[in-house]
């Protein structure tokens, strides 16, 4: 990482540790978050939790850990074009994620409805809990002692007061000032991920059509040029090679944007970036061609009546969970019994966000189906 730009975060200028550790040897302080964060329970857990579509609705579609993957492979091109910490930006990536709960999105509204008298739920809140206390993987700390910018860049929202629990890494919500420019370029390039990777999956599953994509100008402009350097190309194909220069141009653009923006903001360290506005982002053009695309996935995959559908039983699975262990905490495993005494329903929320949608689906029928 000897190429860094001056605004970059590096093993010198961190925050470092809640609890310090000796220096790793043979990684950066980054890499060995990036290392912890892989070999975390709730990571491996990803693989069965959803994006838009639930787990047993088939192999092919994306789930938290493939979205994870692919928003870090993105991250740390970007990274590497605007000499920043690659290492910082994975680690990021491969952990926004971690305190999701089962279903995606509807079960985060159901828990945080369920929620509603003891604190709501926020998912990103709830990534940082993870990391920060509830893997239990060390002899010396509970969470994974990551490094303070690793931890800002997982809590991109939190409302303010939350921020004010904890301590250093919400200041920021508090005096209105930035996360460095990795967890910013973070942040988009789960944008970019997700929004292409749902056009992918939503034309897999029938539930939108290439006919109504064509009225979206990235994807239609993007679709003409595949069709038109491969005449003849397979249909299938062609969403691949279109998706494929989609998320290209987006990144190819981010990184031009980005770049023109930390020239011009005249930054040269890291306390810069913090005070300045944001510096990461999109050029004006592919900003509302985003938007455009992003007001499209709503109102015709989200919004689907199969989507929608789903999404209204997960959220009775989880709101029916939550309200039968808030009845009698008895029903939940021995060590969560044990935690409600002191953490009260925030254990009973922890136990649900750490399900996996099969294991949601398995607990609502031990606790619900006679047989």
């Amino acid at each position: 990482m000897n190429n860094l730009a001056p605004y970059a975060v590096s093993s010198v200028n961190t925050q470092g540790r809640r609890m310090i550790e000796k220096t790793p040897l043979g990684r950066s302080e980054f890499q060995r978050d990036r290392d912890r964060i892989i070999h975390s329970t709730a990571f491996r857990r990803l693989e069965y939790k959803t994006q838009v579509f639930v787990n047993h609705e088939g192999d092919l579609f994306r789930t938290r850990l493939t979205h994870s993957l692919e928003v870090a492979q993105i991250g740390r091109s970007v990274a590497r074009s605007l000499h920043l910490n690659e290492d910082l930006v994975e680690a990021i990536t491969l952990a926004h994620d971690l305190g999701h709960t089962p279903f995606g999105h509807a079960g985060q509204d159901a828990l945080n409805r369920a929620m509603k008298d003891f604190g709501g739920f926020e998912h990103n809140l709830q990534s940082l809990r993870v990391v920060d206390a509830l893997e239990e993987r060390y002899a010396a700390f509970d969470g994974l002692n990551l490094c303070f910018e690793t931890r800002e860049g997982i809590l991109k929202h939190v409302t303010k007061k939350n921020a004010r629990k904890l301590g250093d890494v919400g200041e920021r919500f508090l005096t209105n000032h930035r996360p460095s420019l990795e967890a910013q370029l973070a942040n988009l390039a789960d944008e970019i991920a997700y929004n292409n990777h749902d056009v992918d999956d939503g034309l897999r599953s029938g539930l939108i059509t290439i006919m109504q994509l064509e009225e979206v100008p990235i994807f239609s402009r993007h679709m003409a040029e595949v069709i038109k350097q491969y005449p003849g190309l397979l249909q299938r194909r062609v969403i691949h090679e279109t998706v494929r220069k989609m998320i290209n141009t987006l990144a190819t653009d981010l990184t031009q944007q980005s770049m023109r923006n930390i020239k011009n903001s005249g930054i040269t360290s890291l306390d810069d970036v913090r005070s300045s506005l944001p510096l990461i982002g999109f050029s004006e053009k592919i900003r509302r061609e985003q938007q455009v695309l992003k007001k499209f996935l709503h109102l015709n995959l989200y919004n689907h009546y199969q989507v929608a559908r789903m999404s209204n039983k997960a959220q009775h699975t989880v709101e029916r969970l939550f309200n039968e262990f808030n009845t009698d905490i008895r029903l939940l495993p021995e060590k969560y019994q044990q935690k409600f005494q002191k953490e009260k329903h925030q254990v009973i929320a922890d136990y649900i966000a750490g399900m996996t949608d099969r294991y949601a689906i398995k607990e609502y029928r031990r606790l619900f189906a006679i047989e």
